[in-house]
């Protein structure tokens, strides 16, 4: 992947017009040419719309607590309907019903694998139990348990790292090389093999040899997107939970290994299949979720926001479910449930004008961002430098 120097921060196009801060050294040439001049004001920080971000807070107050009643019927139907799907898949005697029961395995098991988002945010007492139930019926089986998530997320949220080399979940891909995006969708299908040599052989090794085990720790433990990131170790509090999580994943990935032996290689290798098409959706939305248009600097509230994406259509919670297609809102309040998303988006869009600041994020769909993003790649001059 080509290297990008991470200087100064950007905002996305739909973002131009907003008030901006500068200091003596960021004043725009207005000599220059057009374009020079917006890649000059766009690269200016942009300051808080306070106003914005107090309607937020204010109109949201009655729809911030997350409701059981909605979670585990939610997690547990999609698991259940996941899970039945996939046994469909591998014991289906004709191709077209195979077809049918994968494409229902994986919409299903995507949703239920994304509900490690929501545990990122809720309140450890709000579901009693979730989150052990989450890990048992979802994290554990597909492989990815809560703590690869857990204190790894919540830094993608720092006001002073997002969209710097701090972020585990940020690289500027708007400003690569075009096959860089190809490359950063496709990968994901080897996604299954990696965790199952991550869990199955990694794991067991690390109980022996400590270098194993700290390499694991920082670099294969955490669902990120930035190479450079560097796990730190875990809080006291936490690190029997989740030697205890990795552990359950360990044996699960001797078992699924081990079960060829048993089973025969056809169902591993359809299972495997399927959870890379569901890695592989993630991976798309995850390309889709930001602008990805900042070098390194940190920015403010609003300009977070305004990188972030809204898809607020019924087609969108395909592809960005529990609540996803609503991610600029979800960096807005980022402590919302997601069945409250869209009735947070939807006062928002009420009580603020269509010319101010919270619309600039909403997109008309998945289309419009891979070629907006493909198209900036093609025509923006990177500095490739170290």
């Amino acid at each position: 992947m080509r290297k990008v120097k991470r200087t100064k921060g950007a905002i996305g196009e739909g973002a131009r017009d907003e008030p901006m801060h500068m200091t003596a050294t960021q004043t725009i040439d207005h000599r220059a040419e057009p374009a020079a001049r917006f890649v000059q004001a766009a690269r200016a920080p942009v300051a808080d719309d306070k106003a914005m971000m107090r309607a937020a807070a204010e109109l949201t107050r009655d729809i911030s607590a997350a409701k059981p009643a909605i979670y585990w019927p939610d997690m547990l139907g999609s698991a259940a309907l996941g899970y039945a799907a996939l046994a469909g898949t591998i014991l289906a005697g004709s191709t077209w019903l195979a077809l049918g029961c994968a494409l229902v395995a994986v919409l299903a098991l995507y949703r239920a694998l994304l509900f490690i988002h929501e545990l990122t945010h809720i309140h450890r007492n709000a579901l009693p139990g979730f989150r052990t139930a989450w890990n048992l019926l979802v994290g554990i089986p597909l492989l990815t348990p809560s703590f690869m998530y857990e204190g790894v997320h919540t830094l993608h949220h720092s006001r002073t790292r997002y969209g710097t080399a701090d972020d585990p979940e940020y690289l500027p891909l708007a400003l690569m090389k075009p096959w860089t995006l190809p490359l950063f969708v496709i990968v994901a299908l080897l996604a299954p093999l990696a965790l199952i040599f991550r869990f199955g052989v990694l794991a067991p090794l690390g109980l022996v040899i400590p270098a194993v085990r700290r390499l694991n720790w920082e670099k294969f433990s955490a669902l990120s997107i930035n190479p450079a990131f560097r796990r730190r170790p875990a809080e006291d509090g936490e690190r029997r939970r989740f030697v205890l999580l990795e552990a359950g994943a360990s044996l699960w990935a001797i078992v699924l290994v081990g079960s060829v032996f048993v089973l025969g290689w056809r169902p591993l290798l359809i299972a495997m299949a399927v959870l890379g098409v569901v890695a592989l959706l993630n991976q798309l939305r995850t390309l889709v979720a930001h602008l990805w248009e900042n070098e390194g600097e940190a920015m403010s509230v609003t300009a977070q926001y305004l990188d972030s994406v809204n898809v607020p259509t019924p087609l969108a919670g395909l592809w960005a479910p529990v609540g996803l297609r609503y991610h600029a809102t979800h960096h807005l309040l980022p402590s919302m449930p997601y069945h409250s998303l869209a009735e947070a988006h939807r006062r928002l869009s009420a009580h603020l004008a269509p010319d101010t600041t919270y619309w600039r994020a909403s997109h008309k769909g998945l289309a419009p961002l891979v070629w907006r993003i493909g198209r900036s790649t093609m025509t923006r001059k990177v500095d490739s430098g170290a």
